[in-house]
């Protein structure tokens, strides 16, 4: 298959891409998805955080259950270094069965001046931040999840490498 190019610009933004994916030293991954999964699912998520973490990966996420936690608990089970966690409000504002787990993060940003947003926009504003800081994005969501496949998306459009799996 012969892939053509029509500016300077396209072939960079190529080569770069080549270069990332074919990087096999340590990255910044973003690992974010839906709160409602089964256990099953949790549990080879965190076993993926895991072996990412355990080869010297730097994981990203937020706070909440599901997906987030399992990527959570997987990357502290490995190295409590190897996880950064963002969140969209403050850690008061996160569900009290997050909380006791948050608690335990070395590296968890939290932003409470984002308390009186709507969740859904102190949502977006937490995923961009994350994707503006990694290299790659694996993200877990239904056809209907309109946040996390807004996120996507974005990390698309800023030409990150972005695996998406589908629950459904």
């Amino acid at each position: 298959m012969t892939r053509s190019f029509t500016n300077v610009a396209s072939v960079d933004e190529f080569l770069e891409e080549l270069l990332t994916i074919q990087n096999t030293g340590s990255k910044q991954i973003a690992i974010l998805g839906s709160r409602h999964l089964p256990l099953g699912h949790q549990q080879l998520i965190e076993l993926l955080s895991y072996a990412l973490a355990l080869s010297g990966n730097r994981l990203l996420t937020s706070g909440s259950g599901g997906t987030n936690a399992a990527v959570i608990r997987g990357a502290m089970r490995a190295d409590p270094n190897s996880v950064t966690v963002i969140l969209p409000q403050g850690l008061a504002r996160q569900p009290k069965e997050s909380q006791e787990q948050l608690e335990q993060v070395v590296q968890l940003i939290e932003y409470p001046e984002r308390d009186e947003l709507p969740l859904a926009e102190a949502s977006n504003l937490c995923n961009a931040e994350i994707v503006a800081k990694c290299q790659q994005l694996i993200c877990f969501a239904f056809h209907e999840s309109q946040t996390l496949l807004e996120t996507c998306r974005q990390a698309e459009d800023q030409r990150k490498i972005v695996t998406l799996f589908y629950f459904d």
